[in-house]
């Protein structure tokens, strides 16, 4: 593994012409209006995670179209009032794994919400979710295909409207300070955590970890890599369907909701990142509309910074959450 994309003063100064539909907002703001007509549905079980600090919860909400979407809520056992809260996605094919995993943002004081991702958790951390509304057109083996003939039926249409009513859900819960919500997630939830702060309002930072789903165009040009390689392998056979897809993708990819976001934001970089090219992550990073910064790791690869990147984050979000 080596240095691949654009020299870093290249990549500092790279901001793409990102296609954007003209009725981008229009087709958003009409998404979760749909999804707001359903009740949140909200429930919230204690569950016994195995550990002494940290309570846990079974939780279920209304994402898009009113589906049940799964989470876990931690929260430290020691509490008094409501409590900042982190909302976190997860990387592509993970689920929200078991009750006594991922305790960090507990641990350091935080009400956590980790969402599942509708369909996945077959092959990292397992899902309770399924997606019951799959596209029935052909599409690649992955996610990142499904339902790609239109904007309407795209998968993460559905996943990134679930992101915004997981942090609609968080700010019912009588345990949560609701004025002060972080959202945050590593490659794909990176993604999901940067569309999530374009469409919500009122979040206080944003996290987005080596991110995935940005700069779609340039990605395709220049790794093989899945998950991106999904969609050339689509373009493989369907050949006739590149405009489509593009105009597809426009709507999804996460340049444009960067462009609509003013949390302050932390995203990281790995300078070898063959899977999230180091340049489709600055296209986002360049493109962020609120305050912003940005923590390089010049010898790695799509791990990123991994614990000291979670150092980072700790110290980021320390003031935002508590200030």
């Amino acid at each position: 593994m080596a240095l691949f994309d654009l020299p870093e003063d290249l990549l500092l100064s790279y901001r793409p012409a990102v296609a954007e539909p003209e009725d981008f907002d229009i087709f958003w703001a009409a998404t979760l209006q749909e999804a707001r007509a359903h009740q949140l549905d909200l429930t919230v079980t204690p569950v016994d995670n195995g550990l002494a600090l940290i309570d846990t919860f079974d939780v279920t909400f209304a994402g898009y179209a009113g589906n049940p979407v799964k989470a876990w809520l931690h929260l430290p056992v020691t509490r008094t009032g409501p409590l900042p809260a982190v909302v976190e996605y997860l990387g592509y094919g993970g689920g929200r794994g078991l009750p006594h995993e991922r305790p960090l943002w507990a641990m350091a004081g935080h009400a956590h919400f980790i969402m599942d991702t509708r369909g996945q958790g077959a092959k990292g951390p397992k899902g309770d979710t399924p997606d019951p509304d799959p596209a029935g057109d052909p599409a690649y083996p992955g996610f990142t295909t499904r339902g790609i003939a239109s904007p309407e039926t795209y998968y993460y249409r559905r996943v990134f409207t679930d992101a915004v009513r997981a942090i609609d859900a968080v700010r019912q819960l009588p345990a949560v300070n609701p004025s002060k919500v972080a959202v945050t997630g590593t490659s794909q939830g990176g993604g999901i955590a940067t569309a999530a702060a374009g469409l919500a309002s009122g979040l206080v930072a944003v996290m987005p970890d080596v991110p995935f789903l940005a700069d779609f165009a340039r990605a395709l040009a220049i790794t093989d890599a899945s998950p991106y390689a999904e969609i050339t392998g689509y373009l493989k056979v369907h050949r006739d369907k590149k405009d489509q897809v593009l105009r597809t993708l426009s709507y999804f990819d996460t340049v444009n909701h960067a462009k609509r976001a003013d949390a302050p934001a932390l995203y990281s970089v790995g300078l070898m990142d063959q899977i999230c090219p180091p340049s489709t992550v600055y296209a986002s990073y360049n493109h962020y509309a609120g305050p912003k910064q940005i923590r390089v790791y010049p010898f790695n690869g799509h791990e990123g910074g991994q614990a000291f990147h979670e150092a980072e984050k700790l110290r980021f979000a320390a003031e935002p959450l508590s200030g």
